[in-house]
């Protein structure tokens, strides 16, 4: 007669077997790679003890190429919920030791399976990526497979935070569900990522590339921005995901302005300090967001890629806020296609998820040149002013020094429906740079001077007077006031106070059309 005991057996052996996935000798690999296995990635990730996983037993259904008698615990891939501080997330990690993490349509299944249940319940889904990408054998099941994920994507944005982390290949067409999501984990000599591999590219074009030179995690952190956050090791890569998670809300009818305890600034950081009256020199911005958070908070995204503009969130008064801010020290904090593709997304991303957002405002204008023309610098900066243009959280716009000419509309401005504007005694808003500015309205004067070069400082002298200063704008309205450097964290925290009830009506339409 079979009893409980042996029914509870056979539940562990059969759990065993899956928990072992592709063997002991291909676990041993991962690790010797610097690798976790894919449970113990989980396990690292979440709150102790509150892993529950789902559709262990799941078996493939492939019968060609000899599959039908192969066996893939869990097919590849690993599902279930648990908790990050305290609260509930979907996840879902690929497992390599199995088929290489190949997807086919029962991995696939158990994905979509997850993006459908954190849709439904509202809560963050995290994606570990580590595959060989299609499974070959199973044909178009496996493209049916990506296209069911990448469509969830597209139906998830917006609702619930989705977060890809990196940790291994991800090739061809996988690359963009990673994509289609918030934000993209990559770590050091572990992520590879690239649309077609190195054996392809020297057999089509003849060139010989390595696979962290194509797509490895530094490239896609510094050069393509395809990746949001870098790190050394897996678990420095886990502990920026908590750290993220605690600033974000779990879903876009939350607003998390409770995740930490409201503190004072920090005493290491004087404002007044810390930025130059003389606007040609250079200084760093993020100190800035530190002297106005609770206790110097700031949590940078994109920090490798597009440095000429600095993204991120911090804490003010204990509410999480989005900060977008001109960077001096890089490119004196100019404008380009790539800075503006940065912001822009981010814009978005905060204007989903109800986290107001401040702009700290420090730049001569967009890059000039012929590379930037060609590579669609109008296009580019086009999805910043659409971006702000659009957000309805409260927006509240800071003027630090150099506002010039269509850079200081972009930098939302009044003209975009930023709600409050401030700006720093010494700003200069002006159409262009008082220097230039000078040799092109007063160049007859300049030219037929007895001394040109003294001429030409007295008129530059006299345009800075009269138009390089907040006050021309203040006597507009297109400032609401001009504020000394030690108010700026008064002010941003009133602003949005008075703002966080903010309702805005919009054209009923079936939605944009952004310049993608």
């Amino acid at each position: 007669m079979v009893n409980l005991g042996t029914k509870i057996k056979e539940l562990k052996e059969r759990q065993e077997k899956a928990i072992l996935g592709g063997g002991e000798k291909a676990i041993a690999k991962q690790i010797a790679m610097g690798k976790l296995p894919v449970r113990a990635r989980i396990n690292a990730l979440l709150d102790e003890g509150s892993f529950h996983e789902y559709d262990m037993f799941i078996e493939h259904d492939a019968r060609e190429f000899g599959m039908d008698g192969k066996e893939l615990p869990g097919d590849g891939v690993v599902i279930g919920t648990g908790t990050i501080h305290g609260h509930a997330v979907a996840i879902y990690a690929q497992d390599f030791t199995v088929a290489g993490g190949s997807l086919g349509s029962m991995h696939a299944r158990k994905i979509v399976k997850m993006m459908d249940y954190a849709l439904r319940m509202r809560i963050p889904l995290i994606g570990i990526n580590d595959s060989g990408g299609a499974r070959i054998q199973e044909g178009v099941n496996s493209l049916a497979g990506y296209g069911e994920i990448f469509f969830r994507n597209t139906l998830n944005s917006g609702v619930i935070p989705q977060i890809s982390v990196i940790l291994g290949p991800c090739a061809g067409g996988a690359v963009y569900s990673p994509a289609l999501t918030d934000f993209v984990f990559v770590v050091e000599n572990i992520s590879k990522m690239f649309i077609t591999g190195p054996e392809v590219i020297k057999s089509v074009l003849g060139e010989e590339i390595s696979m962290e030179e194509l797509g490895g995690a530094r490239v896609h952190s510094e050069i393509t921005g395809n990746a949001h956050f870098y790190a050394k090791t897996e678990q420095e890569c886990f502990e920026q995901i908590k750290t993220l998670l605690s600033y974000i809300p779990w879903n876009n009818k939350d607003v998390n302005d409770t995740s930490k305890a409201k503190k004072a600034p920090s005493k290491k950081y004087d404002i007044e300090k810390i930025v130059p009256i003389d606007p040609t020199k250079p200084y760093d911005v993020r100190d800035v967001i530190r002297a106005i958070t609770d206790g110097a908070d700031f949590f940078e995204v994109q920090e490798k890629w597009a440095a000429n503009i600095v993204i991120g969130y911090g804490h003010m008064g204990g509410r999480t806020i989005g900060f977008v801010a001109n960077q001096p020290m890089v490119m004196a904090g100019v404008l380009d296609c790539d800075s503006s593709d940065k912001a822009a997304r981010f814009i978005r991303f905060c204007d989903a998820f109800n986290i107001p957002l401040v702009t700290l405002e420090d730049m001569p204008g967009y890059l000039p040149g012929v590379d930037q023309e060609h590579a669609g610098v109008i296009r580019h900066g086009a999805k910043m002013l659409y971006a702000y243009s659009e957000a309805t959280v409260p927006c509240v716009t800071v003027i630090i020094r150099k506002a010039y000419g269509g850079g200081y509309i972009a930098m939302n401005s009044r003209h975009l429906r930023a709600d409050f504007v401030c700006a720093w005694p010494m700003a200069e808003i002006a159409v262009m740079g008082p220097e230039g500015a000078a040799n092109i309205i007063f160049r007859k004067e300049i030219m037929e001077a007895s001394d040109p070069e003294a001429m030409r400082k007295q008129k530059v002298k006299e345009y800075k007077e009269k138009f390089a200063n907040p006050y021309v704008a203040a006597a507009k309205g297109y400032v609401d006031t001009v504020i000394e450097p030690k108010d700026t964290r008064k002010f941003i925290l009133h602003a949005i106070e008075v703002s966080k009830n903010k309702q805005v009506g919009r054209p009923n339409k079936k939605h944009g059309i952004p310049p993608f």
